[in-house]
């Protein structure tokens, strides 16, 4: 009955719908909107981070064995 993922879909606008109320659908996407955006932001910055540190030169390995 509900095998594919537009069928859970629908059932979470209509539930957004009796839950939230019409009004407050496009405040809600508009939200959403924004978090997603934040989090694409927020993984290119640390993906852009990851590919500086691989691009330079490895640190000086330290002292070989334990330390007194």
């Amino acid at each position: 009955m509900f095998d594919s993922i537009d069928d859970w879909l629908i059932i979470a606008v209509v539930a957004g719908i009796l839950f939230y109320g019409s009004s407050k659908i496009p405040q809600l996407a508009r939200s959403l909107g924004r978090s997603v955006g934040e989090f694409k932001k927020g993984r290119l910055e640390v993906e852009r981070e990851m590919k500086a540190e691989a691009a330079s030169p490895p640190a000086a390995p330290g002292p070989s064995g334990p330390a007194h």
